[in-house]
């Protein structure tokens, strides 16, 4: 008969079993993408399109994109109720929190311009 792998574990030492328990408790706290945090929040894909006025096939390409805006994914962390935080690790620094990017400092009334209106305005793609 098969053991499950709580009988393994059971089974080892009190020293290897707490080194098992706490790896678990880290590796719980990373997230492989965002369908699992939208399944974490409890959200279905409807909620989050409802929540950004977009439909729902756009939010499953959203989730299924490797590379977006911090923007598009600022939106949608705020969508499940969340708030995005950048942590930016150097070498032989602190952790250093980066709380606004180039144009999100800019004043109200100032028109931000995207890479794609800008290449738009030059007459380039």
């Amino acid at each position: 008969m098969a053991r499950s792998l709580n009988e393994i574990i059971a089974e080892l030492p009190p020293e290897e079993q707490a080194e098992i328990e706490a790896r678990y408790q880290v590796l719980k706290q990373e997230v492989d993408g965002l369908r699992e945090l939208r399944q974490i929040a409890g959200k279905a894909q409807e909620d989050i399109a409802s929540a950004l006025n977009i439909k729902q096939p756009s939010v499953s390409k959203i989730e299924k994109q490797a590379d977006m805006y911090l923007s598009t994914l600022r939106s949608y962390v705020e969508a499940i109720g969340g708030k995005l935080e950048l942590t930016v690790k150097l070498p032989s620094h602190p952790a250093l929190h980066l709380h606004s990017l180039g144009d999100m400092t800019m004043g109200i009334g100032t028109e931000v311009r995207t890479v794609a209106r800008r290449r738009k305005q030059a007459g380039t793609r």
